[in-house]
């Protein structure tokens, strides 16, 4: 049994199966026969899985109204969205997409009954209203495999620019009542999406078994998650357009289940030093999540590792990275010093691999770290295996141009 105690918030109903977005109208009329469907502009709603999906809905009289979306999802989309469909008498919501589609329609189904504004329940920003609900019915259908944004109870909102922020709508309600997994529908993702989004999933693994909040129950999920993206994320990258070759079959859907994982534990103990950099760097600068995480992972790992070596060399944290560099590299005859070392030569190895820009790529340059520092989440800070000083903030974003 465990030596300490711990909660746990519930999750959706996961239907995850190679063709499972066939039951997406059996549930969608479990709630009524008005739904409100969310898309991105390509993908999924120009492929023949959108025409078959609206050709059972109207054999099942469900009436249906739909919405486009791409980019990432602003508090002023989503209060213009909400007032577009307040009078349509939605009794459900169903988003397909990556996680900013999915994030979007949470926040929609969240709203939807009031009309309220966003900005009344916005963390950091809004007017810190309590939200009492009711929200309608969600059912998630991710089509990428990153953000695990299918199994959490957070909607991220962004206004980018110079005084820019990204911020949650955060409530238990908006938790989607179905997230329906189906691999097959990750076929269309290109390579740049593949890296960002399994990068992204492979931080939230990482963070949430590194986590302060970390309990055995979430260990297990994110050992499990982190040894798919081990086996899987390259060979995912590697592949050739148009191969459906057994093993790369297996690998996406080993892909789109870490990515659901990454989003149950962290939903459950809270992430760490990437993500809390990751909010400000996506609120003043137009760099994709899946990017900031992946560009800033590998040296994360070795401030946290540097930090706890100097100052507290009996964190439990450092046990945890020794572990994941074991797992990590598949090799359980390394060494405590050895095998952290190859964690690190590791994900700055995969981050080459893929490809994955610098972050004065997207504009930030040194003048930029005092107020990147100065914005990092302190939530996310809060859960970071180690307090980091001002020095070691800083350093994190200086190593990342």
């Amino acid at each position: 049994m465990p030596k300490h105690s711990f909660s746990l918030s519930h999750f959706p109903r996961i239907e995850f199966a190679s063709g499972a977005i066939k039951q997406l109208p059996e549930k969608i009329a479990l709630y009524g026969q008005k739904v409100l469907l969310i898309t991105g502009i390509h993908s999924f709603y120009q492929s023949p899985r959108w025409e078959q999906l609206i050709f059972d809905l109207e054999r099942q009289k469900i009436q249906w109204f739909h919405l486009n979306f791409s980019g990432e999802p602003s508090p002023q989309f989503i209060d213009k969205s909400v007032k577009q469909f307040f009078t349509h008498n939605i009794q459900s919501v169903v988003a397909i997409g990556g996680g900013s589609a999915l994030d979007c329609g949470k926040a929609i189904a969240g709203l939807l009954p009031s009309g309220d504004s966003v900005m009344n329940y916005l963390e950091g920003v809004g007017a810190g209203k309590h939200y009492a609900g009711p929200a309608l019915p969600f059912i998630a259908v991710p089509t990428t495999a990153g953000t695990g944004s299918e199994a959490t109870k957070n909607s991220v909102l962004s206004d980018i620019g110079e005084r820019g922020y990204k911020k949650s709508f955060r409530n238990e309600q908006l938790i989607p009542q179905f997230a329906i997994i189906d691999p097959d529908l990750l076929t269309s993702c290109p390579k740049t999406l593949i890296a960002a989004n399994g990068m992204d999933a492979l931080t939230q693994l990482m963070e949430s078994y590194l986590s302060t909040k970390a309990n055995p129950f979430t260990d297990a999920l994110a050992l499990s998650g982190i040894e798919a993206v081990r086996d899987s994320l390259l060979l995912w990258y590697h592949a050739n357009e148009g191969d459906e070759s057994e093993a790369i079959q297996q690998a996406r859907a080993n892909m789109a289940y870490a990515a659901l994982i990454s989003g149950i534990t962290l939903a459950q103990v809270g992430l760490g030093s990437v993500h809390g950099l990751a909010s400000p760097l996506g609120a003043f600068f137009p760099i994709p999540h899946g990017i900031a995480c992946g560009t800033v992972l590998a040296v994360a790992t070795e401030i946290n590792i540097q930090a706890m070596l100097a100052r507290e060399p009996d964190n439990i944290g450092l046990q945890r990275y020794t572990k994941l560099g074991r797992l990590l590299t598949n090799n359980e005859n390394l060494n405590d010093t050895q095998a952290r070392e190859a964690l690190l030569t590791l994900l700055k190895d995969w981050s080459e691999q893929m490809a994955l820009a610098p972050l004065s790529a997207y504009g930030i340059t040194t003048d930029d770290i005092t107020k990147l520092v100065d914005n990092i989440s302190p939530s996310s800070m809060q859960t970071n295996p180690i307090v980091l000083t001002q020095d070691e903030k800083e350093q994190l974003v200086h190593s990342g141009l």
